[in-house]
């Protein structure tokens, strides 16, 4: 048993040592710069194509839930008539 907890803890510190090697490059600084950029578009949009497609689909979907939500409101303020 105590040969099982020893290996789980070397596991455990190989893993969290080869991590902490590991350099990543810090983007902030460039994000920051390109997002502050008094540029006249919209913050909501300056990530590019994939931000205008979301913010479309968003606004289509918006548009098309609220025309759903009048059409059943009046379909439930004049219900149909039974013969």
């Amino acid at each position: 048993m105590y040969r099982h907890i020893q290996a789980l803890q070397q596991v455990s510190r190989r893993t969290l040592s080869t991590s902490a090697r590991r350099q990543v490059e810090n983007k902030v600084p460039h994000k920051q710069k390109h997002f502050q950029e008094d540029n006249g578009i919209p913050i909501h949009l300056k990530g590019g194509a994939s931000d205008a497609i979301l913010y479309r689909a968003t606004m289509t979907l918006t548009i098309l839930g609220s025309a759903y939500v009048i059409y059943e409101l009046v379909c439930a303020a004049f219900p149909k008539k039974k013969e």
